[in-house]
């Protein structure tokens, strides 16, 4: 099963993404959007820039936990992962975006 990019609106009635891989675990999250352009325009991105290593920032929390950021070229950042156990992990999610994103189906779940 491919991933798919999950569109909804969140409790403050922003818009959000989230980008699942084909088990439906999510591998990347984006920021609120005030109108539906902001968050089309955010998953149009994501697309673009999810094949290039060079727009991953990996991270660490203050706990520790590694993670990771999807930049565009501007350096804005486009969406955020999960924390991990281990930098294999976060590794293996940032492969796991590169595959998935590109073609990923869009599911409205604000229609």
């Amino acid at each position: 099963m491919a991933g798919k990019f999950e569109i909804y609106k969140d409790k403050a009635g922003e818009f959000r993404f989230r980008l699942k891989a084909g088990n439906g675990q999510t591998i990347l999250a984006s920021e609120g959007y005030k109108d539906r352009s902001g968050v089309d325009n955010g998953v149009a991105s994501v697309k673009t820039n999810a094949p290039l290593d060079e727009r991953y920032e990996r991270k660490e929390s203050s706990n520790g936990k590694p993670y990771f950021v999807l930049k565009a070229a501007n350096h804005q950042v486009i969406g955020n992962s999960e924390m991990y156990e281990s930098e294999a992990a976060r590794d293996n999610g940032i492969d796991s975006v590169k595959t998935n994103a590109p073609d990923a189906a869009i599911d409205d779940q604000t229609a």
